[in-house]
């Protein structure tokens, strides 16, 4: 997940650094990936890439070429929007689960994830694109504090999985929904102190949907432009 903890083996931790990269457009949609190359730009012998490049293909983000090599995996709307039902049908469940079984603690972290998701948005709201990567992380730090208490493991791992694919196309897209995305959070957590599940499935699916259609929106807008993060300094 895109906020993984950075301790872990030097395998681990490239592991962790190419996904971010994957995710966050630095190394962007169909690209090929030359070992060699790859190799002195992250530091790892060859043979530690192919495990690594082997483990992403098996998270979805890269493609093996059989004989050809890799590359990283493509995006297209219809991808989108299958992601887009994946994180509604896992993040839906994982939240009823995680409405019953949270405790006082978890509330808590609620709190404090949306705190730090809101302040980030203020200052997107009000132009400041710099806070770009940081406001993506705490919307995956909300979110994954309103699931946290599903009790679950496998769950979580799943729901990490999708959302991370959810969060490449808003990067490559730079699509910020601004105050309508920050109140339907604001929602979710008035929602959570309610322990309403049924109501929280409501807003999230109107939020991971709407989502949809503005990065779609957004990709139009670009007319021919590729899938490319705008702000990548690649």
């Amino acid at each position: 997940m895109i906020d993984a903890a950075n301790d872990g083996t030097i395998g681990d931790n490239a592991y962790r650094t190419i996904r971010r990269d994957i995710i966050f457009g630095q190394l962007r949609p169909s690209e090929k990936l030359r070992l060699e190359p790859l190799r002195k730009r992250y530091h790892v012998s060859v043979t530690t890439l192919r495990e690594i490049l082997n483990r992403l293909t098996s998270d979805g983000l890269v493609v093996a070429e059989g004989q050809k090599g890799f590359e990283v995996a493509s995006v297209s709307e219809a991808d989108l929007r299958e992601v887009a039902e994946l994180r509604l049908l896992v993040e839906g469940h994982a939240v009823t689960r995680s409405f019953e079984n949270g405790d006082l603690d978890w509330e808590s972290q609620v709190v404090a994830a949306h705190h730090k998701l809101r302040r980030f948005e203020d200052r997107m709201i009000a132009g400041d694109r710099s806070a770009r990567d940081d406001w993506k992380r705490a919307d995956w730090g909300f979110h994954r504090a309103l699931i946290a208490g599903c009790d679950s493991r496998t769950l979580l791992d799943l729901h990490g999985q999708i959302f991370d694919k959810y969060i490449r196309y808003q990067i490559l897209t730079s699509a910020f929904r601004g105050e309508r995305g920050a109140r339907e959070h604001a929602e979710l957590l008035e929602v959570a102190f309610a322990r309403d599940a049924n109501k929280a499935r409501e807003i999230l699916s109107v939020h991971i949907l709407g989502g949809v259609e503005f990065i779609i929106k957004a990709r139009n807008d670009a007319g021919s432009v590729p899938w490319v993060n705008q702000y990548s300094e690649v």
